[in-house]
């Protein structure tokens, strides 16, 4: 019903999909298989390093349990995206319920604050394992880690569904988001009057601070780890190994969300829209893959016990020999 251009909405019409398929229009099947075959590797990656940690007694430290945590967080984020984006390549017609598309800006919002907050524990973990070693044991134990992880997921999810909920409440005049994925800030967008939108702006504002002081505090970590590291040839070689790997999912990370923030202020319409559309999903694509991959790799416990699983497989030993 329409009562002064105001629509009481039950589905949202994402209509950036259909403007990039014109571009593409000849590869949607393509472009299905190549998204699949992203997820998959997502979810392979990501539950291979999961399941390397839990399995193994000798890796239950804070640093292994951080690295855990991540990973979950990305098959949490992830599950929020890929499927319904895999059902809409496949569908003429991109709709998802109001509901479902609040959901998802929920899902999609809190995985990356998480992934920020468990980043900040990353690298504070490194702080006090390089430069307080003698008190690193006491401050970082096992039942304190998991609450730690805990707190980094239920937070940020709280901190979000404040977001969602006053965003809920907001009277639209539009059922179309020119995106292939559901955000809070597109949603706000559609709103009738902006004089309501005032409080989705200062909680907005209020949730970018908090953010901003928890990068703060990994650029506060890394400063102290570098001054420490430079004169000892035992700490140079503990940052080589253990903080690299953090420092590279921390600048994979924040780029890509940099990427979405300048689009979103800065964004030109005469961008394609096959690139809008991957500038909106970087997020969920780099880092999820990314992460597992270079920890796997460079951590020398993980990966040495991935080479040793892959190995008691016989078909892998005789392709191998």
């Amino acid at each position: 019903t329409k009562m002064n251009n105001v629509l009481t909405i039950s589905v949202i019409f994402l209509s950036g999909l259909n403007e990039g398929l014109n571009e593409i229009r000849n590869y949607h099947l393509t472009l299905f298989f190549l998204t699949f075959l992203c997820y998959v590797i997502i979810i392979l990656v990501n539950v291979c390093v999961i399941l390397t940690i839990i399995l193994n007694n000798e890796l239950h430290e804070p640093m292994y349990i951080f690295l855990c945590a991540i990973c979950m967080n990305s098959l949490y984020g992830t599950a929020g995206f890929y499927p319904k984006f895999l059902s809409d390549l496949l569908s003429p017609v991109h709709v998802i319920s109001y509901s479902g598309c609040l959901l998802q800006a929920q899902v999609l919002y809190s995985f990356a604050c998480s992934d920020l907050s468990i980043l900040a524990l990353m690298a504070y973990d490194r702080y006090l394992a390089i430069c307080r070693p003698l008190e690193y044991h006491s401050v970082m134990s096992k039942q304190r880690v998991i609450t730690l992880v805990c707190l980094a997921w239920s937070i940020p999810f709280c901190i979000m569904a404040v977001n969602t909920i006053i965003t809920s409440r907001l009277k639209l005049c539009s059922p179309y988001i020119n995106r292939i994925i559901c955000l809070i800030w597109s949603i706000v967008m559609l709103a009738c009057f902006p004089s309501e939108t005032t409080v989705n702006s200062v909680v907005a504002y209020i949730t970018i601070l908090i953010y901003v002081l928890h990068f703060l505090l990994i650029v506060w970590s890394y400063l102290f780890l570098i001054k420490t590291c430079v004169g000892s040839l035992e700490n140079r070689r503990k940052f080589m190994q253990t903080c690299v790997p953090h420092l590279i999912s921390l600048c994979t990370f924040s780029l890509t969300l940099l990427f979405d923030v300048i689009y979103i202020r800065f964004g030109s319409k005469d961008l394609p829209q096959t690139i809008k559309n991957f500038i909106c999903i970087e997020f969920l694509i780099i880092p999820p893959i990314m992460n597992p991959l270079i920890y796997g790799f460079k951590l020398t416990k993980i990966r040495n016990k991935i080479l040793n699983y892959l190995n008691s497989f016989p078909f892998l030993y005789h392709m191998e020999h």
